[in-house]
């Protein structure tokens, strides 16, 4: 059984306001996992990539929270140095949701997502998954209850990100969503029941949209078998600009989820399809593939990262669940994003 596997058995199905296991336990089970499949925290150091923009964050990282009927959660907001809620044009505001065992602290440093905020000019905020909610600190993706709009943790996070919108200088026409593993897998589902929200996703080592419904079916859908829920079969119904990241090398969730992402992103839509073979320098290989609409503009891309296991690809040490020598994922998703705008919804 993968360390995910383990995760979701022991902690994935806990109520939000529940009892919470034993978290020494979990981290037990965790720690030993991880030593066996070779993912250990205390990881043998590699390459670090240049930092974006310095090499500590210059602005301020605050805790807040947020409350609706489906609960309460802490979340982080960074504002780079300099931003004012009161001058200026309006800034993006990326929100992005943790794996497993993680916290907003330890994904900023693993993302650097803070110090692209200081070189671009946007918000970031980070959701705070609470233990009451699910043990192990995991987004709950595979429950239908939250897979819904105005339900269950996307009514949490959606929030969270219009709570930012209106108490800073955001922009609403460019906020963005992205996550690892679990957060990916709640960011895919963010692009399909708030594509009033949010402008287009970000995607690492996640699952499609409706993946599971339960624990046995997550089972099922991280090995690569697409149980969707309540019998749902094909796209998702908004096409929502996406950029995925996967390792080919993943044994906790397969690589085939990033395939079903970008197909569900893709859709029925004519995308002029371009593909790019790299690697980084002393790093690992990849493949890039691109979709464009008609105008040339990205809508869709899709980077399979070879050898790479499940982590963050391009990320700091600093962090867990990182992979120093892969491509920036962190750099290409800012990228990406601010190339993207919301799209008009229409009713009907």
């Amino acid at each position: 059984m993968s360390l995910f596997s383990k995760i979701v058995r022991r902690a994935g199905n806990v109520p939000r306001g529940g009892a919470t296991p034993v978290v020494g336990d979990i981290q037990k089970t965790i720690d030993d996992a991880l030593a066996r499949a070779g993912l250990s925290t205390q990881r043998a150091r590699a390459p670090d990539p240049v930092a974006p923009a310095g090499d500590e964050p210059a602005g301020d990282f605050l805790t807040r929270t947020f409350t609706n009927d489906a609960g309460t959660l802490t979340y982080k907001v960074y504002m780079p140095a300099g931003h004012s809620a009161m001058a200026g044009p309006p800034v993006p505001l990326v929100v992005m949701l943790h794996g497993c065992t993680q916290s907003p602290d330890d994904f900023a440093a693993g993302t650097r997502m803070n110090q692209l905020a200081d070189a671009h000019g946007f918000l970031v905020a980070y959701p705070a998954q609470a233990t009451r909610a699910n043990g192990s600190k995991c987004w709950n993706w595979f429950r239908g209850a939250d897979q819904r709009h105005g339900q269950g943790e996307p009514s949490l996070i959606a929030g969270i990100a219009q709570q930012v919108a209106q108490d800073e200088r955001i922009d609403r026409d460019r906020i963005f969503v992205a996550g690892l593993s679990a957060g990916a897998a709640m960011a895919v589902i963010l692009g399909e029941t708030y594509p009033d929200v949010f402008a287009a996703v970000g995607a690492h080592s996640g699952l499609p949209f409706a993946a599971a419904h339960d624990v046995g079916s997550a089972f099922t859908a991280m090995k690569g078998g697409h149980v969707r829920a309540s019998g749902r079969q094909g796209r998702a119904s908004h096409a929502m600009p996406t950029i995925v990241f996967h390792g080919d090398a993943d044994h906790t969730v397969a690589a085939s989820n990033g395939e079903a992402i970008v197909g569900d992103a893709i859709g029925g839509a004519l995308l002029h399809r371009t593909t790019q073979q790299d690697a980084v320098p002393g790093g690992r290989t990849y493949d890039r593939d691109v979709f464009a609409d008609a105008n040339g503009r990205a809508r869709v891309e899709h980077w399979r990262i070879h050898g790479a296991g499940h982590a963050w690809s391009g990320g700091s040490e600093t962090g867990t669940y990182t992979d120093p020598i892969g491509p920036d994922a962190s750099a290409e998703m800012v990228r990406f994003f601010l190339q993207q705008r919301k799209p008009a919804i229409t009713a009907g």
